[in-house]
């Protein structure tokens, strides 16, 4: 072995327990319904096909290249302009469902939630992991970013407009019973024209467990 090869390996130890890796692998989903919100309040409405910029969502409450921090990002001053890396709010109806069976409510819309995207054929969405890509159909390319945490804001939503009696109730109990169920948030990698009913070709990346 030359003392150049030697010194490489020198930089890649072996571990007593190393990292079990999972293959990339890719799905077929579609769009099943799409949703746009308005520039002053997060709750969306349903739309027939969603035009998208590198800013995300043209007009839409989410849509810049930058934002506020808020309480997601604690190790920022509250207000502060970060990357926005939460241009698209993404659901599964199946684990919607599950939430709401958890609340006690008969169902929870997408929309109520401020979702864009209702994509049907991906198991377990939530747990998509970050880096995976959106090919949709019509050539549009979104990212994911990682989960999208539940918070009381879109729990208040949700005791509102299902008809819960105490609305501070459901606005406490949403963060726990959509506790990585709530769909993931994403960026636009490349910009146009979303249509309802489109075909996604969903490729997720080689996954790994860090280890120092």
């Amino acid at each position: 072995m030359t003392k150049n090869r030697t010194a490489m390996l020198d930089l890649f130890p072996e571990v007593e327990k190393p990292a079990e890796i999972t293959p990339g692998r890719k799905l077929v989903a579609k769009a099943a319904a799409l949703y746009v919100a308005a520039s002053d309040h997060f709750q969306t409405r349903p739309v027939d096909e969603l035009r998208l910029g590198f800013d995300g969502i043209s007009g839409d409450f989410h849509a810049g290249p930058t934002r506020r921090s808020g309480g997601r990002e604690p190790w920022y001053p509250r207000g502060t302009e970060i990357r926005n890396e939460r241009q698209l709010s993404i659901v599964a109806a199946d684990e919607l469902a599950v939430v709401a069976e958890r609340m006690d409510v008969a169902e929870i819309k997408p929309e109520w939630i401020g979702a864009n995207l209702l994509i049907e054929g991906v198991p377990n969405l939530s747990t998509l992991p970050a880096g995976t890509f959106l090919f949709f159909k019509g050539g549009v390319t979104i990212k994911v970013d990682g989960l999208n945490r539940p918070c009381r804001l879109s729990g208040r939503a949700v005791a509102e407009n299902a008809g819960m009696a105490d609305v501070e109730a459901g606005a406490l109990l949403f963060p726990k019973a959509a506790k990585r169920l709530r769909g993931v948030v994403a960026w636009v990698e490349k910009p146009g024209t979303i249509r309802a009913g489109e075909e996604i070709s969903v490729r997720i990346p080689e996954q790994w467990i860090y280890r120092a």
